[in-house]
């Protein structure tokens, strides 16, 4: 689930090289963390935070199939 998260904030930001995805497994529940350089953010949140809504729900579609649940922060 992380190389998914990270190939899709990377096709999103100008500069892909400061995108960094870290994951965290606690007892089914994963925690994915997004870090990335501050001027990329709002690319990523997007209007209202439509995008990154999106990748929260493309998130949850593969969290449903491996059983766990899933949160983003970034």
């Amino acid at each position: 689930m992380k190389n998914l998260i990270e190939v899709i904030v990377k096709e999103l930001v100008d500069d892909d090289s400061k995108v960094v995805v870290e994951e965290e497994n606690n007892d089914g529940e994963v925690l994915i963390t997004i870090k990335l350089d501050d001027k990329d953010k709002g690319k990523v949140i997007g209007r209202n935070g439509s995008i990154i809504n999106s990748i929260r729900t493309i998130a949850k579609a593969c969290a449903i199939k491996e059983d766990v649940k899933v949160s983003i922060k970034i």
